[in-house]
């Protein structure tokens, strides 16, 4: 394979090696705000945003962790098949299918561009009584499925590089 595809491999998955692992230490703040959420019900006065503000921590820590996900090939799969094949019939096999993928995320990168748009010329707030601005969650939105479509690219490299008998490592 080219240098150059090389380097964007190596790039790719060095940014998303460190996003996903700053990512997961998102599940101890979800984890403090649920932990207030509980004693500020029972101690004294419940608070309106914690509930929203975990489900923004979800949201962040699931979509910044995607594209590290897709890197250790931890996400969900129907292996009936595909684990007993060779790893150059798995490359090929996704490189015919990859192109789904490279679909779905570009289609959710342009919709989720729009409504970021959008919540920045709108001010647009939830419709909770926190009301909280969407714009910071959306960006976030953003920058994870972009990961995510920058991985796809990467494991597309590397699934041609290994049917070319050239394994990026």
């Amino acid at each position: 394979m080219h240098k150059a595809i090389r380097g964007y491999v190596r790039v790719v998955e060095r940014i998303n090696r460190w996003v996903g692992r700053c990512a997961m230490y998102l599940i101890f703040a979800i984890l403090g705000v649920l932990f207030y959420s509980s004693l500020s019900k029972v101690a004294f006065e419940p608070a309106i945003w914690t509930l929203e503000l975990a489900q923004f921590l979800m949201v962040a820590y699931f979509l910044l962790g995607g594209a590290y996900s897709m890197q250790l090939d931890g996400h969900v799969r129907m292996d009936l098949l595909y684990s007993r094949w060779t790893p150059r019939t798995r490359a090929w096999v996704d490189l015919l299918t990859v192109g789904f993928l490279l679909f779905y995320l570009v289609l959710l990168l342009y919709g989720g561009i729009s409504s970021t748009w959008y919540a920045f010329e709108y001010n647009e707030t939830s419709y909770s009584a926190w009301s909280p601005r969407m714009a910071p969650i959306k960006v976030l939105m953003c920058i994870g499925v972009t990961l995510m479509l920058l991985q796809t690219i990467a494991m597309l490299f590397r699934d041609l590089a290994l049917i070319r008998g050239e394994p990026i490592e």
